[in-house]
């Protein structure tokens, strides 16, 4: 079987990650399926973005349906894209705001993940600060023809940060903004780490009182609860001007928003999200995108969710004619998780199959028919069509993996209950038995995209429209409707 040659760091990562049931932070790439038409539409937005406009999604799903994975996906194209990008994961800890810190504890957060595609892995922002610094220098040198000891080097180059800095002090906090990076560039220019490690910190939102920063920078104001998010729109006006399309920044878990239980927090919560929506939506916040993963019920509870909030209510609610009247709807501020198809799960399951062999050195023996009786096992078990998600299926697929490979004296047959009596209805895997070529239309084999984003289809046959339940995009489907309704050109869970 063609196996993909795969390092042994990002297998390692992967391998662990998906027997853990967690998302990988690394090599998406090679075991990436389906999500064309949510990838295309995010893509489009970050256009958008890059053009100086603004975005908001809210990405929502169940658990295990494929948020984080897709936030993951969605960050890596963006990377490759030129963009800077930055995540965070909400908690009881970290809030949109708070009166302990929390909304300060995520801005610290995203500041800790700032990332670009030199530094994927978080920790970019004096990295950033030292490029731009030194691509100003190149510049000035070639421009002026001058050497790296002329002094009038370092005038030319202060220069052309002020030109960038000044022009952003007629925003919120930029004149203080502004002050610091200057700070920053002195440090720099003169060796001085202390000053350079307390504009870094000023940066990043560590420094406790507006005491200790006007005696250290010489400003009187501190990133807090009450104005992080004014400077992540500094942040991003900042990266438009130094080279780069803008500044996404990812926020997963906001259901942890909706676990709180003080009525008056929550609120504050929503009302902070509320400001957030209506800068970018009306144009007010430029070259910042903000996407926010979260459950069904974190945004459509009316008790405790985010209608509950009449002001989010009315702008988040489905309209008549799209997702009110049964559609699917990807232009719209909710982006609604459908489960995989089932062709597009067993493309999943191929891809983690030679993942497998490849990490520990082996030939894939698992063929077709085998593949397709473990998703049958799964298919049939008590409760599948209400509860049974994609993260179940990876898991039980690397559990059932990792046990062959451990016991090689098991066969495949022993291992797996008998689905004979409680298999998935007839047809229901129709179309799959040429492998990978059942795949629905608009299924996208992003791991063998050629280039960063781009989206090819895994097989052109389509098999029939048979689904579980009803309630799509809703997070489930009911346990008395299961195989019901034709739409959507594909089975699904």
């Amino acid at each position: 079987m063609n196996q993909t040659k795969i390092p042994k760091r990002i297998s390692s990562a992967l391998v662990n990650s998906l027997s853990a049931g967690v998302v990988p932070r690394i090599g998406l790439e090679y075991i990436a399926v389906g999500r064309k038409p949510e990838i295309e539409s995010v893509l489009r937005e970050l256009g958008n973005v890059a053009e100086g406009g603004a975005a908001f999604k809210l990405i929502t799903g169940r658990y295990g349906s494929g948020k984080s994975f897709l936030i993951q996906i969605l960050r890596n194209y963006a990377m490759d894209r030129d963009f800077v990008v930055a995540d965070a994961d909400l908690s009881p800890e970290r809030r949109l705001v708070g009166t302990k810190g929390q909304g300060l504890a995520t801005y610290r957060e995203l500041m800790t993940h700032l990332s670009t595609r030199t530094r994927p892995d978080g920790g970019a922002l004096e990295a950033l600060l030292q490029k731009w610094f030194a691509s100003l220098q190149q510049q000035a040198m070639a421009e002026l023809g001058l050497r790296p000891d002329d002094e009038q080097l370092q005038v030319e180059v202060e220069r052309r940060i002020f030109e960038v800095t000044g022009n952003m002090e007629h925003m919120v906090h930029g004149f203080d903004f502004a002050r610091v990076l200057s700070a920053y560039w002195n440090g720099y220019k003169s060796s001085d780490d202390e000053q350079k490690q307390n504009a870094l910190r000023w940066l990043r939102g560590e420094f406790p009182t507006k005491t200790e920063a006007r005696r250290e920078l010489g400003v009187g104001v501190i990133i807090d609860d009450d104005n992080w998010y004014d400077y992540m729109k500094l942040w991003a006006e900042f990266m438009s001007r130094i080279g780069y399309k803008g500044l996404l920044l990812f926020i997963d878990e906001g259901v942890n928003l909706y676990k709180i239980t003080n009525t008056v927090s929550r609120q504050s919560n929503y009302e902070k999200l509320l400001t957030i929506f209506n800068d970018t939506m009306q144009g007010k916040a430029q070259h910042l995108g903000i996407f926010l993963g979260g459950t069904p019920q974190f945004v459509e509870d009316q008790r405790r969710g985010l209608f509950s909030y009449d002001a989010l209510r009315s702008r988040l609610v489905a309209g008549r004619f799209g997702e009110g009247a049964g559609m699917l709807h990807y232009a719209g501020p909710i982006l609604r998780l459908e489960m995989l198809s089932h062709a597009e799960i067993l493309v999943l399951l191929e891809k983690l199959r030679d993942l497998h062999a490849s990490h520990y050195g082996y030939e894939a023996a698992l063929d077709q028919r085998q593949l397709m009786r473990f998703m049958e096992s799964e298919l049939g078990r008590m409760g599948a069509d209400a509860l049974l998600t994609t993260r179940e299926v990876v898991r039980d697929f690397m559990d059932l993996l990792n046990t062959l490979h451990q016991y090689p004296e098991r066969g495949f047959d022993e291992l797996l209950p008998d689905v004979l009596g409680r298999s998935a209805p007839s047809g229901a895997f129709a179309g799959l038995s040429g492998g990978s070529g059942g795949a629905p239309r608009g299924a996208a084999d992003v791991g063998a995209a050629e280039q960063p984003g781009a989206l090819s289809s895994p097989g052109g046959g389509t098999p029939p429209a048979t689904r579980y339940g009803a309630g799509r995009g809703q997070g489930g489907c009911s346990a008395g409707t299961a195989w019901g309704g034709n739409e959507g050109g594909a089975q699904r869970w």
